[in-house]
């Protein structure tokens, strides 16, 4: 069959453009939160926020997108959101969550990183900062996230 619109010189793909960073590890805490979390919100009714991967915050326009997010669908904000990392990527992920929360665009309350090549949490709370004591206890689930890991 002969497809006339299609190019037959595909030289202006780049694979850089098809490439995404989501090595295994990676992915596995992310499927592991979600799982967990999905079970509490779907089936046991017991966490108040929608949990979803690798999701834009606003879906009316462009946005950032956390590696997971919880979501109230009453206010329609992001009251919690979760980056994983690595060593590498800590500096970087560690800002994008500062900068999330302090600029109150989504209704973000408890931003997360998990750096899961030393197995160490991060959390910056609205209005308090990073918090040094038990950073993957979630006041607003009234869970420590870390027992889902």
């Amino acid at each position: 069959m002969n497809y006339p619109n299609l190019p037959t010189d595909y030289s202006f793909v780049h694979e850089d453009e098809l490439a995404v960073y989501g090595p295994k590890d990676h992915q596995r805490v992310i499927s592991k939160l979600n799982t967990h979390l999905g079970v509490l919100y779907y089936v046991d009714g017991t966490i108040p926020f929608e949990p979803f991967p690798e999701t834009m915050l606003d879906d009316s326009k462009a946005s950032p997108v956390p590696d997971l997010l919880l979501y109230d669908n009453e206010t329609a904000e992001s009251p919690v959101i979760i980056e994983i990392s690595n060593q590498e990527g800590l500096k970087k992920d560690l800002k994008k969550v500062m900068q999330l929360v302090d600029e109150d665009n989504y209704g973000i309350v408890e931003g997360y990183v998990y750096n899961y090549k030393n197995r160490q949490w991060h959390q910056y709370r609205k209005g308090t900062g990073w918090l040094t004591e038990s950073p993957s206890f979630s006041q607003l689930l009234q869970l420590d996230l870390n027992s889902f890991l």
